[in-house]
């Protein structure tokens, strides 16, 4: 039985909602399948008896029962002996949404998305508390970075939070540090470039961002995940700034957290 799903959203309370294309409604029996795509273990879902429309199918599976570890989770339909991947044609992405979904305080994180082939898929993070990054710049001899707080159950108002930015190395171990601009969950930081270059003169290396905010119980590191690109050490290339004849940029890691290169 061809099945496209036409919206696929998880929630803010953690459900997976679908709609989906039918040509007739599904027959007695059939499961909602997540394999996860690397240990392929399994998680099964009878769907008993959807809400059937004209060629329409609704369904609201809850995914913290499911217990599903992080990974990416493909989706399946098993009716009896056959099974079917769910093809997708909704891309899953709302900026605003995930903006909102990242206000709670959660352990995990689901996000459903359509795979570069065309499927839908299920992405489980853990939610550590972070600073999510949305714009990085060297300007004026000075590194400046603004975002959102993810994760930290702090609530979007104009309420002002005492916090600082962090730069961290090591071998030579040095910090710095400033004051950063916290209102709500939204932060503003900047720091100069010349006194990075003074903390550890002669030293190429990469430094550590953290913001530290006052109520919330440990540093959050800087990086930037709520969004649908993957993989930014490859995708995003910063022009470096040249302090000194010294080439200074921001990169990302293979997991998405933000560094300072020094040199190099």
């Amino acid at each position: 039985m061809p099945v496209v799903v036409s919206d696929a959203e998880v929630t803010l309370a953690d459900v997976l909602s679908l709609r989906l294309a039918v040509d007739e409604p599904f027959a007695d029996g059939t499961e909602l399948v997540l394999r996860n795509r690397t240990t392929s273990v399994e998680s099964r879902v009878p769907l008993g008896t959807p809400d059937v429309r004209t060629r329409e199918a609704e369904l609201a599976v809850s995914l913290a029962p499911l217990e599903l570890g992080p990974g990416r989770w493909d989706t399946y339909l098993q009716q009896g002996t056959a099974r079917t991947r769910l093809r997708s044609v909704d891309p899953g992405f709302s900026l605003d949404h995930l903006d909102a979904y990242a206000l709670s305080r959660r352990t995990l994180a689901y996000r459903a998305y359509r795979t570069r082939n065309g499927f839908l898929a299920l992405k489980v993070d853990d939610a550590r508390p972070a600073a999510e990054v949305r714009s990085v710049w060297f300007r004026e001899g000075r590194f400046e970075v603004t975002g959102l707080l993810a994760f930290t159950g702090l609530d979007d108002d104009e309420e002002r939070h005492e916090a600082r930015l962090a730069l961290r190395r090591s071998r030579p171990d040095a910090e710095l540090t400033s004051v950063a601009t916290v209102q709500g969950v939204r932060f503003h930081a900047a720091l100069s470039l010349c006194d990075v270059l003074a903390a550890a003169p002669d030293q190429t290396g990469t430094w550590e961002p953290s913001l530290e905010v006052r109520g919330v119980a440990t540093p959050l590191r800087l990086g930037s995940r709520l969004d649908d690109v993957d993989g930014k050490r490859r995708r995003l290339h910063y022009p470096a700034a040249q302090i000194d004849g010294v080439p200074i940029r921001p990169c990302y890691t293979a997991d998405d957290e933000l560094r300072i290169e020094v040199g190099g």
